[in-house]
């Protein structure tokens, strides 16, 4: 029989104290080793294929803030936040993956053979197929959010996903390609007076089956 997990451990604490906040406070500003790190979390994700077929924008700026609230239909998240984060989907991701894969061949964890084997395998999977390469760059990048709340949420910072944006107009402001979807902002700040408590979850027993 399995050990219970226990619920005191530091990781599980930090999952069940995160909410997504809507207040910020407007006066907290954020280094940016501090983001660069935070990024550095968000890419421990896993990907598809090794893919990592990820990017992200920090938007900090006042005068990029507003441009981004403007087109985020005026939530004053963005603009209050000390930095909205784009999450950035890469569509390509399967023709950089040799490179991708070298540091694993220069440390000894693949050979040459190995190497092949794997790119070329991507390549089968990926290549020609726009709607698995949209799904994989969504699912990446909503893997790379959830780390980046999460590490967000251990430094005593609060973040909110939001998905209320114009997607082709952000792309169009921000320099994301047509071999990129923008999949998400993540606000992070200081949280500010009036957010909302955690909101109760639905039960397990609702959502899990056994079989």
């Amino acid at each position: 029989m399995t050990t219970p997990i226990q619920t005191s451990h530091e990781t599980l604490a930090v999952i069940r104290e995160r909410v997504s906040a809507s207040h910020f406070d407007p006066t907290y500003s954020m280094d940016e080793a501090v983001i660069a790190e935070l990024i550095g979390y968000a890419c421990e994700a896993p990907s598809a294929y090794h893919l990592q077929n990820w990017r992200f924008i920090a938007v900090q700026s006042p005068e990029n803030k507003q441009k981004l609230r403007e087109l985020a239909y005026g939530q004053h998240q963005v603009f209050d936040a000390a930095v909205t984060i784009i999450v950035v989907g890469t569509l390509d991701g399967h023709e950089r993956i040799r490179d991708n894969l070298q540091p694993l061949l220069k440390a000894g964890l693949m050979t040459a053979d190995d190497l092949n084997a794997w790119a070329d395998d991507t390549h089968r999977g990926m290549s020609g197929k726009p709607a698995k390469q949209r799904d994989e760059a969504i699912r990446s990048g909503a893997l790379a959010a959830m780390n980046l709340m999460t590490a967000a949420q251990a430094i005593g910072l609060a973040s909110a996903p939001m998905g209320g944006f114009d997607a082709a107009a952000v792309s169009t402001a921000f320099g994301i390609v047509s071999t990129e979807v923008p999949v998400m902002l993540v606000a992070i700040g200081r949280a500010a007076a009036g957010n909302w408590p955690r909101k109760p979850r639905r039960p397990v027993n609702d959502v899990l089956t056994f079989v």
